[in-house]
């Protein structure tokens, strides 16, 4: 079957094992089964000197090689591939293309439902759009800080939490036009698209803003306009019933500190934890969990010794 670093290879398997694989029979054979058997648990014994030379190949063999490649990382829903010289290839979302999930139900998305993670391209396309979110506000002067998840993923370990959909950024209200793109859609109400492809515009669920990866790729940031109500009560004019959306002492969040966050220094409140912990409860930092547990529990995915795929 196939072929491994230019060479035939035989793979000597019982049968009732290789028909007990979901795609069996699938193109290219050793990829498709090597790919199979790494979620068995199950090890090659690859003997490539044992073997002749392979047949010569062609410019059209190898295109054919390689459509047939990337039709089976697509059917399979591989999105990344990691080479041993550290090269990358992706099969996943860009800005021209959608992302690879669809709309969230009860704060889950599909993939946690079938027991996965954020697919990489989507986890990607989150730190770029968010790194460029980051930016603009930064060199307008907008006082800003991460906000729920995206904070608690920041302090845990500096990036998006791995099941993450989103990335959420608290911002005084009063501010909002010190940034040219926020500036544009408060004021018309009308979407933009700035230089660089991403997409700006008011969230139709409330009072409060969206920037896309792109026009056609909705992963998004999402930025919460907030203000000083009496009793120095920070607030904002939309909730969405989430357990961390509630109101809080701007004491606690200034002045403003910083955190790394998606490769880059991000405003953060001035003690993340006492801010994370009126949000989430005591042990949010050391205790992580699903967005909704009443829908998936992350112990459901953990308990059998095994990481969601």
């Amino acid at each position: 079957c196939g072929a491994l670093s230019g060479a035939p290879a035989v793979l000597l398997l019982r049968t009732r094992d290789l028909f007990s694989l979901p795609f069996p029979l699938a193109r290219p054979v050793l990829t498709s089964l090597s790919l199979q058997a790494s979620l068995r648990g199950w090890r090659f014994l690859l003997l490539p000197h044992a073997f002749p030379a392979a047949p010569r190949t062609t410019p059209k063999s190898l295109r054919t090689g390689d459509k047939l490649h990337r039709a089976l990382m697509s059917e399979f829903g591989v999105k990344l591939e990691i080479f041993p010289d550290g090269r990358r290839r992706w099969h996943g979302c860009a800005k021209t293309t959608p992302r690879c999930f669809g709309t969230i139900r009860a704060q889950t998305p599909e993939y946690l439902l079938s027991g996965r993670w954020t697919p990489p391209c989507c986890l990607q396309a989150l730190r770029v759009t968010a790194r460029h979110v980051l930016a603009e506000l930064d060199s307008a002067g907008v006082r800003y800080w991460l906000e729920g998840g995206s904070l608690l993923g920041a302090v845990r370990s500096g990036d998006i939490i791995p099941w993450d959909y989103d990335v959420d950024l608290g911002f005084y209200l009063e501010d909002g036009p010190k940034c040219r793109w926020l500036a544009s859609v408060m004021t018309t109400g009308e979407p933009l698209e700035d230089p660089e492809g991403f997409f700006w515009e008011k969230a139709a669920e409330g009072e409060f803003f969206r920037v896309h990866f792109s026009r056609v790729n909705r992963l998004h940031v999402d930025l919460w306009p907030f203000y000083v109500r009496d009793g120095g009560v920070m607030t904002k004019d939309t909730w969405l019933g989430h357990r961390q959306d509630v109101e809080f002492p701007e004491s606690l969040l200034v002045p403003l500190g910083s955190v790394g966050f998606v490769g880059v220094q991000a405003k953060a409140p001035r003690d993340p934890r006492a801010f994370l912990e009126l949000k989430f409860g005591r042990g949010a930092l050391e205790n992580p969990e699903y967005p909704n547990p009443a829908v998936r529990r992350l112990q459901d995915d953990l308990g059998a010794n095994k990481s969601p795929r």
